[in-house]
């Protein structure tokens, strides 16, 4: 049986060099070695040492451009503000774990009663 994969690569599958993220983010080479320095982004590395980026790096990479020219936030804000969406999303994700446990829960007593004092 032959599996075909929906996605050509996954989203976080390392596969673009360095010129051709910049070339998909409208930026030059430069500025994603600067935002890898100032620690806004890090992508994995080929055992020749070349940076690659996935598909998650590349959204990241548009986001910052988005902040910094559509915005006007500097590097430390965008800095900030990306540490903020990551911490939204780990809450986000622990309120569904949370939801989906707690409607695990209920579902084995349905009437939402407990059963003290009977």
């Amino acid at each position: 049986m032959t599996v075909y994969r929906t996605n050509p690569w996954d989203y976080d599958d390392p596969c673009f060099v360095i010129s051709v993220a910049a070339r998909m983010v409208r930026v030059h080479s430069q500025t994603l070695r600067y935002y890898e320095r100032e620690g806004l982004l890090e992508p994995a590395r080929s055992r020749g040492n070349i940076r690659l980026y996935s598909q998650k790096d590349i959204e990241k990479l548009l986001r910052i451009k988005s902040l910094t020219e559509d915005l006007g936030i500097n590097l430390a804000g965008v800095q900030v503000v990306l540490q903020l969406m990551d911490r939204i999303a780990e809450m986000d994700e622990e309120i569904r774990r949370l939801t989906r446990k707690l409607e695990q829960g209920q579902g084995k007593n349905p009437r939402g009663t407990n059963n003290r004092g009977a």
